[in-house]
């Protein structure tokens, strides 16, 4: 399932954002954050990102656009890239709060409970992630960011920090922190794969009926995501399966 952010698309619109508050050195630095908003496929966006890094080595933009690359190598599916961008990105900005939540995010999406370094991988995760909600909680980190993108992200990529920390509560079997995680990543709007993820951590604390009070009106939804319907099938018969046996 996916991460709740849209990293590419909250990237892509802050660097519109940041060039209209905070002007680019030079034509030609604009001319290539244009490009990369322009890009149609991962791969040119990548490419121009990882060219612009390269080309304005002195630009505010950098962390920003390193941002955009790793969401485009997540897309492709490649978190080795991910985590190189986002570690130069939090090495010129170490408060780039949605660096810190997309980097936790993908780490916690991919550490299993028998993994050998699992609780090495997930402590990393949790304290990024809890970095992130810090600066989220504090003053605006970059002056140029309009109000009321900042809001934005505050609301969004908050919900998502939380959502990590639930994944992370969940993979330890801690499952009524998860639960409460998972709702105070709610709290930001619907979202479906979170939703499912909340009823999985039901399910793993033992309250089925929790879990199919979430799932029910889920699967109603007619125009549910495939993939997300599938996990929500899968937990409903879960919580089905365990009702059936307590009686």
């Amino acid at each position: 399932m996916k991460m709740r952010i849209l990293m590419c698309t909250a990237g892509i619109i802050a660097l519109a954002a940041l060039a209209v508050a905070q002007q680019p050195k030079s034509q030609k630095e604009l001319d290539a954050l244009v490009a990369i908003q322009s890009a149609t496929s991962v791969d040119d966006r990548m490419k121009k990102a990882e060219d612009f890094v390269k080309n304005f080595a002195d630009s505010d933009f950098r962390a920003r656009v390193l941002l955009v690359a790793a969401d485009s190598a997540r897309q492709k599916g490649d978190s080795a890239k991910l985590e190189f961008f986002m570690e130069k990105a939090l090495e010129l900005d170490p408060k780039c709060y949605a660096c810190l939540t997309i980097l936790a995010g993908d780490i916690a999406q991919r550490t299993r409970e028998f993994d050998l370094d699992k609780e090495e991988k997930l402590a990393k995760a949790e304290k990024m992630s809890k970095n992130a909600l810090e600066i989220l909680a504090g003053p605006k980190p970059l002056a140029a960011l309009p109000d009321a993108q900042w809001e934005s992200e505050k609301k969004n990529i908050g919900a998502q920090a939380h959502e990590n920390l639930g994944m992370i509560a969940a993979v330890r079997k801690k499952y009524d922190v998860a639960i409460a995680e998972f709702k105070l990543s709610l709290e930001a709007g619907p979202e479906p794969s979170t939703s499912v993820r909340l009823a999985q951590a039901y399910n793993g604390a033992g309250k089925p009926d929790e879990a199919l009070a979430v799932l029910n009106p889920l699967l109603a939804a007619p125009d549910l995501n495939p993939a997300v319907k599938q996990h929500a099938t899968l937990e409903k018969t879960k919580a089905e399966q365990a009702k059936s046996t307590k009686k």
